[in-house]
């Protein structure tokens, strides 16, 4: 498995401090990211979950702890938008470049608008997907959002 990724080389470039981890990554798990924090040996707050979402059909990337579901209207109202839904598999291939289990908000193929849960700005590290399956990396939340340009507001239903 290769450990540089579009992802990692945006953090690279950006001059992100971070730390690629490696784990087994399990298809068939219910919750990938739960399954990601086991592996890591992390708390599910700490090992964060990538979505791709439809803003008033405007792509949007919402990011927060694998133990918790996105709350849409709370996502619409961060970007601005009426209504949010989640983007449909293909749809997130499509947009992000990189496969379902294996989406980094990092080197994305588009740059859309992302938004981090508040919750997870308190830690004081995250695991945040590096571009492939079964590949994360570890940074401080307030860097990636940096890096990210992201809104920072609660998502969290």
């Amino acid at each position: 498995m290769s450990r540089v990724t579009r992802g990692t080389q945006m953090l690279d470039r950006a001059g992100i401090a971070f730390a690629v981890q490696s784990y087994d990554y399990d298809p068939e798990a219910d919750s990938i990211g739960l399954q990601a924090a086991d592996a890591l040996g992390e708390a599910p707050q700490r090992v964060l979950k990538t979505l791709m979402a439809l803003a008033d059909d405007r792509p949007v990337c919402a990011i927060l702890p694998s133990d918790r579901e996105v709350a849409m209207k709370r996502l619409a109202a961060a970007v601005g938008a009426k209504s949010a839904r989640m983007m449909k598999p293909a749809d997130a291939e499509r947009v992000t470049g990189y496969k379902v289990g294996g989406i980094s908000p990092f080197g994305q193929m588009r740059r859309v608008p992302v938004v981090i849960e508040t919750a997870a700005m308190a830690e004081p590290y995250v695991y945040i997907n590096a571009g492939q399956r079964g590949l994360q990396v570890r940074l401080a939340p307030a860097d990636a959002a940096a890096a990210l340009g992201a809104i920072v507001a609660p998502l969290a239903a």
